[in-house]
């Protein structure tokens, strides 16, 4: 799905100096459309008129509204009547956007400046841009704002499922309706765990045989034991995975988390291949939009990757800080089989991943047995960060890293000194151990590939949420 931005252009209130203008105002505002659509994410709702009236003003904004523009960028070229934008502003879908183009021989920044002080004054929220657009670095900068106001308006209205209850006593992992409701606009949905073994029993046992042989078709190996680890259990795992994604399509659930332990991991079957494959943009049916599902009904984490997710565009992870290796300054981030398989290589085409997943039997602390859904994730600049609560309010830490490959024995012997049968990330963050542990408010840790910090900061200053950067 691309994200929707409004465009308005700003314009003379002089009739015959905009009508002499209009060329000049369509070059400009063409050049910000094009470089915005060359990104390939987002579709660009042009108004049907550069704003040169108050009516127009009006008009074109609630345009851009009805057209479901999920934000709207005021461009301005030259010089601009500023009450154009105040009133805009009152119509036009927010968050805004105000861009200033180089254009010396026209007074577009002074159109920019007057219409920014206007809005300043009267409390509208709004973040500046200037430059060329087809300068990278500056495009960089406009996608950045651009991302983070387009999540803002994709996350409200959405519904979270939330599987079950508090997790092993897990304070962090327990949502605040009231706080999500007013901060994101989010809709939380309470559903028993029961509702997951009784739904799996109505799979056809043929649907999942044929996944259990895909599985066993593109998969580094299955390590069935007879006992954790058997094609019958990997194929009740299937029939949950069919179970949850079939109540979020009931329920209209945009993302989940699901408790698991202790009832359904001793009981019935672990989760761990439900989640991976929620997380990943493909299962054995083909291509699909990941589904964010976070393990142990951590609900401030399962929040923290919708938001990257929607930003990001891509999977996201969900880890345990297991452990600090001192040797070669890392943390691997582990946690039972929750990582999306899409981790294994970075790739869309699950093929390509699964070469590099092996599914173990899952260990001691989870009896009911199942897959573990394991490898080692590809390495890259990473984006690490979660949601957390202190004293009521929200606080956002971000921290850049890599994930490192020390080639596959290496890699191997890491990820025995842990736990062979999770999957791993190892990652090196751009903070010291000591302060990390000292301040990192959870045991749960998310991030996608690449740099989204610019992102995350525009998106918690839209919501009025604390911002804490480790870079």
């Amino acid at each position: 799905m691309k994200r929707k931005v409004g465009i308005l252009t700003f314009s003379d209130g002089r009739e015959y100096v905009h009508k002499e203008l209009i060329g000049i105002n369509k070059k400009f505002e063409d050049e910000v459309v094009s470089a915005l659509e060359s990104t390939g994410e987002i579709e660009v709702i042009r108004a049907n008129q550069i704003v040169c009236k108050p009516s127009i003003a009006k008009q074109e904004a609630i345009s851009l509204r009805n057209k479901g523009a999920q934000m709207t960028i005021f461009n301005y070229a030259v010089w601009a009547f500023p009450h154009f934008s105040v009133i805009a502003s009152k119509f036009a879908p927010a968050p805004f956007l105000l861009f200033g183009n180089i254009n010396p021989k026209y007074p577009g920044m002074v159109g920019m400046l007057a219409a920014a002080g206007a809005l300043d004054q009267d409390g509208t929220q709004t973040h500046r841009v200037w430059g060329d657009i087809k300068n990278k670095d500056v495009l960089k900068k406009v996608l950045a704002f651009v991302r983070a106001a387009t999540a803002k308006n994709m996350l409200k209205g959405q519904r979270y499922g939330l599987f079950g209850g508090r997790s092993m006593g897990m304070y962090t992992a327990v949502p605040n309706v009231d706080l999500w409701n007013k901060v994101f606009g989010i809709d939380i949905e309470h559903i028993d765990q029961l509702e997951i073994i009784e739904k799996s029993k109505k799979i056809p046992d043929s649907q999942a045989k044929r996944a259990r042989e895909w599985l066993e078709k593109h998969a580094r190996k299955i390590h069935y034991d007879g006992k954790q680890l058997t094609p019958e259990k990997l194929e009740l795992q299937i029939k949950s995975y069919y179970a949850v994604k079939k109540m979020c399509e009931e329920f209209e659930l945009d993302f989940t988390g699901i408790k698991a332990q202790p009832e359904l991991t001793e009981h019935f079957v672990t989760m761990d291949l439900t989640e991976a494959f929620m997380n990943d943009p493909y299962d054995w049916d083909g291509p699909k939009e990941p589904t964010v599902c976070a393990t142990e009904a951590d609900s401030d984490g399962a929040l923290t990757m919708q938001i990257f997710k929607l930003i990001s565009g891509q999977p996201v992870l969900f880890a345990d800080v297991r452990h600090y290796d001192e040797q070669d300054n890392f943390f691997d981030l582990c946690n039972s089989g929750e990582h999306a398989t899409f981790f294994a290589a970075k790739s869309y085409d699950p093929t390509v991943n699964l070469a590099k997943v092996e599914l173990y039997p899952e260990s001691f602390y989870f009896p009911a047995g199942g897959a573990s859904i394991r490898h080692i994730a590809a390495p890259g600049e990473v984006t690490l960060g979660r949601l957390t609560r202190k004293d009521g309010e929200y606080v956002m830490t971000v921290i850049k890293g890599e994930f490192l490959d020390f080639g596959e024995q290496k890699n191997e012997e890491k990820a025995r000194n842990t736990q062979i049968e999770w999957p791993h990330a190892f990652a090196r963050l751009k903070i010291s151990v000591d302060q990390f542990l000292a301040t990192y408010g959870s045991n749960h840790i998310h991030g996608v590939y690449g740099d989204y910090v610019e992102e995350i900061k525009h998106f918690c200053s839209l919501l009025g949420i604390k911002f804490i950067s480790h870079t």
